[in-house]
């Protein structure tokens, strides 16, 4: 059974999956379960009461993704050149390492233990700022060395000295241009020219426009310059990838210790997770114990509006160790079962619950059986959910289990079903695991009142308001408040009569004051009712209905042997839209529905869709073979030869 997603606990997950940074931290997270160790929980809950400290003191700790900066190490130690931009993301990172470092350093002087981290971590100056000084803007900088430097000065000088050489022709001969400036392409610098005009310029032709007209002549002056162009060009790659390949070298370097960094801020990015957690919940640091002890103060559903969310208060422990809760429709019970089966979770995955005071115990399963289960590509009903998890439950169940059963017993035919209920509990009681369930069945509270190690407990109900007041009082039964509550909301005083000679005998229908405080309450407010009393009148009252729209059926349409078209088997037709030519194979039933041949196939089509073109009689002589139409060679021999005599051959009717 898939207890997290029953209790709400992977929504919980996800609260806190948006709060890491890494996704490292965040997989780690996904993964994450209840702790069995009690020494590595105690440790677990330190740290998020640590990290929750640093951050009301500091505030958020600069973490950042540093995952890429994983693969990058790979690649540099496999001798492959980086990329500027992988650098890059190496000095990010470093980066990042020396403001986490500055971060702990000052958390240092309030003595939290997860300051002291920041000795685990390497600067890395040298490599940072030989990076940042030789990369920029995701290219090798001018200045990365002396050499690149004058490579690149070269360059800028011999491109002017070629642009010099394309005026100079341009102002020569102005009238052989066909504009005022000279261009690049493909590299080369370009002057545009006449067609006309080709011969008297000097050069290459490089490119021309689109018309044709204008031809883009590299000068003779100007090509010498380019050749020298290119030379550097190849220089300035072979300088560009010595630095990368040095810088790539010193990365190979320090991959150790980079591994390490990147470890660390993952570990933190963990734990300061849990401590953000807690600050947005307003949860608390618990108590550990191994001693089947729960305790909760003022605890809240982690998922609920704190604004409207009532805090539940809730012991478990000692002698006790099953609870049974019962209270009326919406009065609390599911949330109150989840809200403490969550905040024990929490507790012992490392985290704060969401209450004031916690005392938890440790807990080997949580088992639960929360909501109606239903699965119909696996043909479970409500109950058959419901006694496939109870079955899982008891077959798991130990000492040390924390069990959630809701309506243990429903679904079902209700003396069944509170007969299941009660003996399941006996089940549970025998394991000695803690336990709650809800439940609506009398004799299940009677069963809890008598049983050792069990006790009962009520959700309160406000009876003016018909609210549930969301606040759990253990050791008293509570009432399930149904005619209480039909009583409040209108149902008149015959049929609430009716109701309780239903449930408990005949005997009833006079007098309530015998029965249930409810059923008492119930029926005299509905005598009461604007000062009448009476069946009869609130029967006539409650009676009068208000108008409601009609179901109008549509009429069936049928046609008469007068209202159809008098089509015979071999009247030739037109179908449309398509407007073919067919034959009738079938005459028209009570439908309207005619069966028609096309070439190739046969169809059925209304009779309003066809046109008679030309009737069978002028087509065909008196007492036609139709069956020469409409029937294959095949069929027709078989089936000649089976009138004509017995044979063992199998034909099939062909569709007509």
């Amino acid at each position: 059974m898939n207890f997290e997603k029953q209790t709400e606990f992977d929504k919980v997950k996800e609260l806190w999956m948006n709060l890491a940074m890494t996704e490292a931290a965040r997989e780690q997270i996904r993964q994450t379960s209840f702790i069995l160790e009690e020494g590595k929980l105690r440790k677990q809950i330190r740290d998020t009461t640590n990290s929750r400290k640093l951050l009301e003191k500091l505030g958020t700790p600069p973490l950042q993704d540093v995952e890429e900066i994983r693969e990058i190490l790979m690649i540099s130690e496999k001798g492959d050149c980086l990329t500027p931009w992988q650098l890059e993301r190496v000095e990010k990172g470093l980066t990042a390492v020396r403001r986490l470092k500055d971060y702990l350093d000052r958390g240092k002087i309030y003595e939290n233990p997860l300051a002291y981290y920041e000795e685990n971590l390497y600067l890395m100056e040298e490599l940072g700022e030989e990076i940042s000084r030789q990369i920029r803007s995701e290219s090798v900088d001018d200045y990365a060395s002396e050499e690149l430097y004058q490579i690149r000065s070269r360059q800028r000088k011999c491109q002017e000295q070629m642009k010099q050489k394309a005026e100079q022709v341009m102002r020569a001969s102005q009238s052989c241009m066909t504009d005022s400036y000279c261009t690049f392409r493909n590299g080369r610098v370009c002057v545009p020219v006449k067609k006309e005009c080709r011969t008297k310029i000097q050069g290459s032709v490089v490119d021309k426009s689109a018309t044709g007209n204008t031809l883009f002549v590299e000068p003779a002056a100007a090509g010498k310059y380019y050749e020298e162009l290119q030379m550097l060009k190849i220089e300035e790659e072979n300088e560009v990838y010595r630095i990368l390949y040095t810088l790539t070298a010193m990365v190979a370097d320090a991959a150790e210790g980079m591994q390490e960094n990147i470890r660390i801020m993952e570990k933190l990015d963990f734990i300061f997770s849990k401590g953000k957690l807690s600050m947005d919940l307003k949860g608390t640091e618990p108590e550990i114990n191994t001693e089947r002890r729960i305790s909760l103060k003022d605890a809240r559903h982690p998922l609920m509006d704190p604004e409207i969310n009532v805090p539940l208060q809730f012991e478990l422990g000692g002698e006790i160790r099953g609870i049974v809760i019962t209270g009326p429709n919406t009065g609390g019970k599911t949330a109150a079962v989840k809200t403490v089966m969550l905040n024990c979770m929490m507790a012992q995955c490392g985290l704060h619950p969401v209450c004031q005071k916690a005392d938890i115990c440790m807990n080997s399963r949580y088992l639960c059986d929360i909501g109606d289960g239903q699965n119909l590509t696996e043909n479970l009903s409500t109950f058959s959910a419901h006694i496939k998890n109870v079955l899982e439950i008891l077959k798991e169940a130990d000492r040390d289990s924390l069990i959630v059963m809701d309506e243990l017993g429903s679904g079902t035919d209700p003396a069944e079903g509170m007969g299941i209920a009660v003996a399941v509990l006996e089940e549970l009681r025998k394991t000695g695991a803690n336990f709650l369930v809800t439940t609506h069945y009398p004799e299940v509270k009677e069963y809890a009142r008598t049983a050792q190690g069990m006790i009962n407990a009520r959700m309160t109900f406000d009876r003016a308001t018909l609210q549930p007041t969301y606040q759990m009082v253990i050791g008293e039964a509570g009432e399930s408040c149904a005619f209480y509550i039909a009583g409040r909301l209108g149902m008149p005083e015959h049929i609430l009569r009716r109701a309780v000679c239903a449930a408990y005998g005949e005997n009833t229908a006079g007098t309530y004051q015998d029965r249930r405080k409810n059923m008492q309450q119930a029926a005299c407010l509905v005598s009461c009712q604007d000062g009448t009393v009476g069946e009869d009148h609130g029967k006539d009252s409650w009676a009068e209905k208000k108008h409601c729209r009609k179901i109008i059926k549509q009429k069936e349409m049928k046609h008469t042997k007068d209202s159809l078209p008098g089509y015979r088997m071999g009247d030739s037709v037109m179908v449309y839209p398509d407007k073919k030519i067919g034959i009738v194979c079938v005459p028209a039933n009570e439908k309207g529905v005619l069966r028609v041949q096309l070439p190739g196939k046969k169809i059925w089509i209304n009779h309003k869709r066809v046109k008679l073109q030309v009737a069978a009689s002028e087509l065909y002589p008196e007492n036609y073979d139709f069956s020469i139409l409409f029937e294959t060679v095949e069929y027709r021999k078989a089936r000649h030869e089976m009138e004509r005599k017995y044979t063992q051959e199998i034909i099939h009717h062909e569709e007509t």
